[in-house]
């Protein structure tokens, strides 16, 4: 048998302040902290949906000294919404940055989609599925 993932438990982000980047995806995006660690190196709040199989987000702060630079937040998190004109305004409630308004993309099915900035900087892509027709 091939070995393989069954699929995929989270994604860790590493943030300058775990309080406002956990306040930012639950308030923003209505994920729930489920979990808070404490390593010796950093401390880690886990974020995720309740009772899905949908991968969490691990923001990560550093406590030893390691330096994060900005310009490195290569990559994007992608989230599947409901409402996509109420989560960009919920984002720029936040203080944070929508980089492109949501839009209907034809290549995806007719799928809109936004695309934002998280408080530490990391790309948002928002996808609202298109109408039933």
């Amino acid at each position: 048998s091939t070995l393989m993932a069954e699929y995929l438990s989270a994604v860790g982000i590493a943030v300058a302040d775990l309080q406002v980047a956990a306040r930012f995806y639950e308030r923003a995006l209505g994920m729930t902290s489920l979990q808070t660690i404490t390593l010796p190196e950093m401390e880690e709040i886990i974020l995720g949906f309740k009772d899905t199989r949908s991968a969490a987000v691990i923001l990560m702060k550093y406590t030893d000294g390691t330096h994060i630079k900005n310009n490195d937040k290569v990559g994007k998190l992608v989230f599947y919404v409901n409402n996509i004109s109420g989560t960009l305004e919920a984002i720029r409630d936040a203080g944070c940055r929508v980089e492109r308004e949501a839009k209907v993309i034809d290549s995806m099915g007719g799928a809109i989609i936004g695309f934002a900035r998280d408080p530490d900087g990391h790309q948002l892509e928002l996808i609202q599925k298109a109408p039933k027709a």
